[in-house]
This record gives structure tokens, sequence and C-alpha cells, in this order.
């Protein structure tokens, strides 16, 4: 595994299932039922030619197997805002490859940040991650997790609340470990 996509892991493990940030992630981590794909290159349509291959990669899987896949693009989309334009963008593509409904996008990125939001806020850590990456996840399987989770709606409060309880200063440092590792 590269070094980049051991930082993913890494990260899911201390964020995302450590913070509890998404409450569906350690089933599928536990039973490896996470696809990490690293985005090689500088050129834009290398990503949009992954997006699609892993989306009918994703789409023709066997939940048993594979249920979420992260794309992983280090060298591409570093400023938060093209990001943001080729998030929105490639949401479009989804649409356009009729599986709009099929699969959603979340978004993770070094400097997201939540609009209106100061850049230094803790609640921008549940969505901040060692890399610019895609989430690609199957709807079917997130409406069957929801069935299951009381309140689902109130989980971006509780991941703010806990970010905030954490601290930047904490998390800022908990994540420059994972990535300063080699």
């Amino acid at each position: 595994m590269t070094p980049y996509l051991q930082h993913t892991k890494e990260w899911v493990e201390q964020f995302v299932i450590g913070y509890n940030l998404c409450p569906f992630a350690a089933r599928p981590h536990r039973l490896g039922r996470i696809r990490y794909v690293l985005v090689e290159g500088q050129h834009l349509n290398r990503l949009t030619d992954k997006l699609l291959y892993e989306a009918r990669y994703l789409l023709a899987a066997e939940p048993q197997r594979t249920e979420t896949t992260l794309l992983v693009h280090p060298h591409l989309l570093q400023d938060f805002d093209d990001y943001l334009d080729y998030l929105y963008a490639a949401e479009g593509l989804l649409q356009q490859w009729q599986m709009e409904g099929l699969l959603q996008l979340a978004s993770f990125h070094p400097d997201y940040q939540f609009a209106g939001s100061s850049p230094e806020a803790a609640s921008n850590y549940t969505n901040r991650s060692p890399y610019p990456m895609l989430h690609l996840l199957r709807e079917d399987i997130v409406e069957q997790a929801l069935l299951y989770y009381e309140h689902p709606e109130e989980i971006p409060e509780r991941n703010i609340a806990r970010m905030e309880e954490a601290g930047r200063d904490q998390l800022m440092a908990q994540l420059r470990q994972i990535t300063d590792k080699k």
C-alpha cells in the first residue's frame, strides 16, 4: 500500500472511526469493504476517468466485497475552491452517467472549510483529510444503514461538537502525525 493510501487508512481509523464521525464506517472497515484507490498524475481527465471506472466498479461489486470507495488524489485539486468546482462537476457527471440515485459523493480535503466558518474552526475537521479525495457511496447501503440509526439528521451537529471538544490544535497535530509517517 502506498504511503498516500496508508495515511488515508489511518485517517479513517483515527478520525472517521475514532471520533465516530461516520457511525456506519467501522463495520465496512473491519470487514475490509472499503476500497482505497490512488489517482496518480496531475491531469483532471485522469481523475475523471478513474471516477467513472470506480463508479462502475462499485455498482457492479457485491456489497459483501466492496461497500464504498475512497479516491485519493494527492497531486490534484490542492486548492479548496478548485476542489469544490470539481466536486460540483463530478456530481453532474454522476447524473450524466445515469448514476444519480445509485451513488453519491462525499467530500474530504486538507483545507475543508464549511461556508461561513473560520478556516481555523475545529468543526472543519469533520471533513478534513490528509489529501484531497472523493468518497463514492452506494445509496442502497446508506439507506440500509440509516434504517437502524436513530436521528441521523443529528450526526453533523454531534460531529461538530466532537471536533470542538477535541480542539483544533489536537486535531491538527493528529492529522499532521498521520501524514508525517513515511
